[in-house]
């Protein structure tokens, strides 16, 4: 396997991926609000690995692709995860992302949001462009989905009862929903068998919830300089990650307030930290967490059998054991 598969992906697609850059910078300019190509450069150009619009042109290009629609596509993806990266920084305070500070702390609030709608707008642009209804029923559901997601988020933050389920619901609304919108739409722009549509549509869907997991593991157990931030910070935030959710529900009463302090209240003492953590090494939390990550990326690498044999689909078969391999 690539030691960096997004790596590998981002040498062979490197010409439609200086197309998707050119189609970015052209499309994020503004003749009358400077300040949109300032916030949106911040962001954009802040060193992401673009793992969604490659996802996005790799799917079109194993599917025998030939046309450029995938570039307007693949901008699209783009633009919707930045939009949501700027909302998503509002809502959580943020004051840092990739290493950065955020555009809300360096601007404000009303720049960041204003400008995520601008980019949302440019995207509804590029997908009309394409003049494919069926691409843009399924880009405009995915942000559709990615709003609602936020909004479930939100409204069971801090709130100890959450479910394995509701989890689910959400990182499918907030993360998964965008990386299975992308391979799907190059499968739909190519023109594939349905059931190619369908497994790729299976691969983004298994691979962003595999993603979300090994992330909220990697909080408990990560290198802080390879994951670009602390240990515990999700702790620290009252984040209500699937390791808490697994641990809650095996606790007793004693954990269970521990819980409600900490995560419900937000109430975080000194050893609060180490206490979490031996609670969820005691109930099995982090060991039930990682093989949850394995099971999903080996669905997302299952969903791909059906697609056509080519170097672009073994590369994203292994795109989804890397996502997980970061947990050894």
């Amino acid at each position: 396997m690539s030691a960096k598969p997004h790596e590998a992906l981002a040498k062979m697609l490197a010409d439609d991926m200086a197309a998707v850059n050119d189609v970015i910078r052209t499309r994020m300019a503004s003749e009358h609000a400077p300040r949109i190509p300032e916030v949106t450069a911040h962001l954009v150009e802040a060193g992401g690995k673009r793992i969604r619009p490659l996802m996005t042109l790799a799917a079109a290009r194993l599917c025998g692709y030939e046309g450029a629609h995938h570039v307007s596509l693949a901008a699209t993806v783009e633009f919707i995860h930045t939009a949501t990266l700027l909302h998503d920084d509002v809502v959580d305070e943020s004051d840092q992302r990739r290493g950065r500070p955020t555009a809300n702390l360096l601007w404000d609030n009303q720049s960041s949001v204003l400008v995520g709608d601008y980019l949302f707008a440019r995207a509804f642009q590029l997908m009309v462009s394409t003049g494919n209804l069926r691409v843009l029923d399924i880009l405009s559901n995915a942000a559709a989905t990615i709003a609602e997601g936020e909004v479930l988020q939100l409204t069971v933050a801090r709130n100890i009862s959450t479910s394995e389920e509701t989890y689910l619901k959400v990182v499918r609304g907030k993360t998964a929903a965008l990386f299975s919108a992308a391979t799907e739409v190059g499968g739909v722009i190519a023109g594939a068998e349905e059931d190619v549509v369908r497994g790729l549509f299976d691969y983004g869907d298994a691979l962003g919830i595999a993603f979300q997991m090994a992330d909220d593991l990697l909080d408990w157990q990560g290198d802080a300089g390879a994951i670009g931030k602390n240990v515990g910070d999700d702790f620290r935030e009252g984040k209500l990650t699937l390791p808490i959710i697994k641990a809650i529900a095996k606790g007793g009463a004693a954990d269970r307030d521990f819980w409600a302090r900490t995560i419900g209240k937000g109430k975080v003492e000194d050893g609060d930290l180490e206490h979490a953590h031996a609670l969820l090494t005691r109930h099995g939390a982090l060991a039930e967490t990682r093989q949850a990550a394995l099971d999903w990326s080996a669905k997302a690498r299952m969903a791909l059998e059906v697609a056509p044999e080519h170097a672009l689909t073994s590369e994203l078969q292994d795109l989804a054991d890397y996502v997980v391999a970061r947990l050894n």
